[in-house]
């Protein structure tokens, strides 16, 4: 069955093999449209469908825990800051909330914290709720009460430096009032008042410029003007909401926080309230949704946030939401529409995605005519033909979902779509892998989409990060046959040394841009392994894999030889790829690799057994002079745990499991389930069962819980 039919089946009846051919699919859909979002602003998909993503992919790896990889979607943010402003490194990583739909969502999320926290009952614990913005998430830094910088959350770790443009919004002070604590980032949103909105979209029609599709897009537009005169003519405004880095606390609660941020000089949302039971969260759901039209602002859903900090401290973070915070979202809007065309867009690895072209449609108070179809079994199970009447929906300010075509208004020569099964940017045949939803191009490095799509991932914010190397230029130089390869990069100058002059006058760039150009390739010969691993484009290796990666194996030497040995072990024994121990012991290393797993190193395989991937990749490694080993996060600098593996057995009293864990890896530690020879250390709780005894056997360090908690410093 394939992965978008398998959507209809409830996760507890999926089988692993269907589970992860679903898991892939949603993966890859996820990653796909927050790269529309946050780096393009070009949404395909409404946030009502997005979110359905995302839950499915969450419900999916609850039940199958061995599919959850690093840098699975549900354990990352965001995407890179946008080129055109200087990157700022968050000092306190942006982290976005997990999303509750339903009542029954929120008594997951107050139930979840009454476990985390070992207790009894709800009873005694109070809420913050407040309206969920819609609008620019910010940061904002003062020392000694004087605003220094100002950036978007971008990929939640760099963001995209705007203070300029922020000291032009009358909400935000470029100087506290009243004592602050020395060092103070607070967090909240730029926004824009409908009102406001709408008197900013009739001035740009008058002047024949761009109007704007919403409010959100509009604050968005204007906070990353270039120029910071044209963001002051803006009606910008500001929520502030949380904090980020701090020299003294604010106070002991959120609610406490907030009033001394009012103090300070923000605006704080009046509609925001304290809740004392999973009832009253509900009620203030209800209020606000009711509310929410003669609001002056956009909302998309409201926020609870547990009110006292050391809750919040004990609570901690999971990957990229925290376990204190959860969003509950509004329902969406829907709309009638006429789906004119279905078109076909070939993406970085060869995955032909249907793009539904619609009758321009006003849904929410936003006009929109395009909307992704996913795959050719989405458009199969829902019967969608060119010249439907279509039921499309949106939440929040992007391209809506087609939830059903209306059967009665079906044209009577309408067709039932035929997917392509070849490539139409090459020909090539495009094929389908056995279990999965999405269908391929077999092109490869021969297909001009996934060539200049893979060239641009090798060059993006976070890869090589080449400064004048853009998709334009990647595109031009690809079609003038200058750079077909990674390695072409490096050895462009070389090549081009005697025909400068001609390179100038073909590409129609200035001397000083080419030399700019060449300059800052070089400036790339030396690259952070993890960085260079993620420029690769192995398919399910993002970011946080990368860094695993580099983790485990410290040079690019170690990696590739590991990686090749892996390769030819599994392409040697492919009957035994279920068992990773019968393979061989470098693909069997690579799998044990905590949340790699067999389905991210079959992925790292198939891309060192590919003959043209091994020397594009030596040819590349000729070109740079090192790769730099992999660097721990600062973080754990000075734990007695940084980079050492820990085992948590039998019952703990004083923190829970999940507590510990979490606790550990803040610290640098590797948390496993299985003791080995490689483990560091093992943890020893009530009622310790087979692991102790495994642990003892193999002469480890074990520890009782009160004397580990002292081993790490309380």
């Amino acid at each position: 069955m394939a992965a978008s039919a398998l959507r209809t089946v409830p996760v507890s009846d999926l089988t692993l093999d269907q589970a992860k051919a679903e898991h892939d699919a949603l993966a890859a859909e996820i990653r796909h449209h927050r790269d529309l979002y946050y780096r393009k602003d070009a949404p395909e998909i409404s946030d009502a469908e997005y979110d359905a993503l995302e839950r499915r992919l969450n419900e999916v790896e609850a039940r199958f825990p061995e599919l959850v990889t690093e840098d699975s979607p549900t354990q990352t943010v965001g995407a890179a800051p946008s080129a055109g402003f200087r990157k700022v490194r968050h000092a306190v990583p942006m982290l976005s909330l997990g999303n509750a739909f339903a009542a029954e969502d929120v008594d997951g999320f107050v139930d979840q914290i009454v476990r985390f926290l070992n207790m009894k009952s709800v009873d005694g614990l109070e809420f913050v709720a407040e309206p969920k913005i819609d609008g620019l998430s910010l940061s904002i830094r003062y020392e000694n009460g004087e605003l220094v910088q100002a950036a978007t959350r971008g990929d939640g770790t760099e963001g995209e430096d705007v203070t300029a443009n922020v000291r032009t919004i009358a909400e935000i002070p470029n100087k506290l009032n009243g004592p602050a604590p020395a060092l103070l980032d607070v967090r909240g949103e730029v926004y824009m008042d409908r009102s406001d909105f709408f008197a900013l979209n009739q001035r740009q029609a008058e002047a024949g410029e761009k109007v704007f599709a919403n409010p959100r897009n509009a604050a968005a537009g204007s906070l990353r003007q270039l120029d910071p005169k044209i963001t002051a003519k803006r009606p910008l405004r500001f929520f502030a909401y949380t904090w980020g880095e701090l020299s003294e606390p604010l106070g002991a609660t959120q609610w406490e926080c907030l009033e001394r941020l009012k103090a300070l000089g923000f605006q704080v949302t009046a509609q925001s309230t304290l809740c004392r039971s999973r009832d009253e969260l509900l009620d203030y759901y209800a209020r606000i949704g009711a509310e929410r039209p003669s609001l002056p602002f956009d909302i998309d859903g409201v926020v609870y946030k547990v009110n006292r900090l050391d809750l919040q401290e004990r609570l901690g973070f999971r990957t990229r939401t925290p376990r204190w915070a959860t969003a509950h979202k509004f329902p969406a809007e829907q709309a009638r529409t006429i789906l004119r065309k279905i078109s076909i867009q070939v993406g970085r690895t060869g995955a032909l995605t249907p793009v539904a072209e619609l009758e321009p449609i006003t849904v929410g108070g936003v006009v929109v005519s395009r909307a992704t179809l996913h795959n050719e079994d989405e458009i199969a199970r829902k019967d969608v033909r060119e010249g439907d009447t279509v039921i499309v929906q949106r939440a929040g300010d992007v391209i809506p979902q087609i939830v059903a075509t209306v059967a009665e208004a079906r044209p009577a020569d309408a067709q039932p779509y035929v997917f392509p099964d070849h490539c139409p940017e090459c020909g090539s045949v495009a094929v389908r892998e056995e279990g999965g939803a999405v269908r391929r191009c077999t092109g490869g490095l021969v297909c001009p989409a996934q060539a200049v799509e893979r060239l641009r991932h090798f060059v993006g914010r976070d890869a090589f990060d080449i400064e004048g190397l853009g998709i334009e230029r990647i595109q031009l130089f690809f079609e003038q046959d200058r750079i077909r390869q990674p390695a072409d990069i490096f050895t462009l100058e070389r090549r081009e040394e005697q025909r400068i002059d001609r390179l100038v006058s073909m590409t129609g760039f200035g001397r000083k841009s080419v030399e700019n150009l060449f300059r800052a390739i070089d400036a790339r010969r030396r690259i952070p392994l993890d960085r260079f691993i993620f420029a690769l484009g192995i398919r399910q290796v993002g970011e946080a894999t990368a860094k695993l990666l580099a983790r485990a194996y410290r040079t690019v030497e170690h990696w590739t030889e590991r990686m090749e040995q892996a390769a030819a072990e599994r392409a040697a024994n492919p009957e035994e790829m279920k068992k990773p121990e019968l393979v061989g012991e470098a693909y069997a290393e690579l799998c044990a690799i905590e949340q790699i797993g067999i389905s991210v190193a079959d992925d790292i395989c198939d891309f060192f057994a590919e003959t043209h991937n091994r020397e594009a990749l030596a040819n590349l490694l000729r070109e740079l002079e090192a790769v730099e080993e992999y660097v721990p996060p600062r973080a754990a600098a000075g734990s007695p745990i940084a980079g050492k593996t820990v085992v948590f057995t039998g019952t703990l009293t004083t923190m829970g499991r999940s507590e510990a864990k979490a606790r550990a890896e803040s610290l640098g530690a590797k948390v496993s389930g299985s003791v080995s020879a490689k483990t560091d250390f093992v943890i020893i709780g009530a009622d310790a069962g087979s692991k102790a005894a495994k642990a003892q056997e193999l002469g480890l360090r074990m520890m009782s819980e009160e004397e580990w908690l002292a081993f790490i410093g309380g």
